[in-house]
């Protein structure tokens, strides 16, 4: 037979329930609809974790749990195929002559897999004619692209250089990929990276 428990006895508080934090089963899709608006409406800077969080009524570190940080959690929005925000600082890393051409590389080898292709052209056409998307990438290249690639240059124009970067690479995408240029879009990925890599190297580094 148990023994009936003491009033004066001390009860166990308890346990706190480790993982991830509560927000429904739904919750990973409420927070990426809520991200799109967020974004949509208040563009890449203004917008923030915490609101998306209370936007999509659930708690901001399950936000996090689920995307890390802003910059994932807008790639993840858009679908972004590649994550140039991430992999520069690894190809501005060692032999600073080669900058350039591993820049170039590293982009058109991304952009001749099938798949990155198709949602890089999407995105690249979305970009040119969306009065919305322009400015919400726009600010996202800018905060956690260009802003890198400036603080890596470091030189007083390198804001400058970082946009003139970006600006050849953006070109050698539109050319080769959507309106498909002759000569650009059959010319071997090498040969780009002959002939385009010295122009990214002067803008980078030189």
């Amino acid at each position: 037979m148990v023994e009936p428990r003491h009033s004066g006895e001390p009860t166990a508080a308890p346990r706190r329930r480790r993982g991830r934090p509560r927000g429904g089963s739904d919750a990973r899709e409420r927070i990426l609809r809520a991200a799109t608006d967020d974004f949509a409406e208040r563009g890449y800077d203004a917008a923030t974790m915490r609101g998306i969080a209370t936007r999509a009524g659930v708690d901001s570190a399950l936000v996090h749990h689920y995307f890390g940080t802003k910059a994932d959690l807008f790639a993840e929005t858009i679908g972004a195929p590649m994550r140039p925000d991430l992999d520069f600082p690894s190809l501005y890393a060692g032999d600073r002559d080669r900058v350039g051409e591993r820049v170039v590389r590293y982009v058109l080898e991304n952009f001749e897999q099938a798949e990155v292709r198709k949602t890089g052209v999407a995105l690249l056409r979305t970009a040119i004619g969306n009065r919305l998307a322009t400015p919400m990438l726009a600010g996202f290249l800018s905060r956690e692209l260009l802003g890198r690639i400036a603080a890596e240059i470091g030189t007083p124009d390198a804001e400058l250089r970082a946009s003139l970067a970006a600006s050849q690479i953006a070109g050698m995408l539109v050319a080769r990929y959507v309106l498909k240029l002759p000569g650009i879009a059959t010319a071997s990925v090498d040969e780009l990276v002959e002939r385009i890599g010295p122009t990214l190297q002067r803008y980078l580094v030189d």
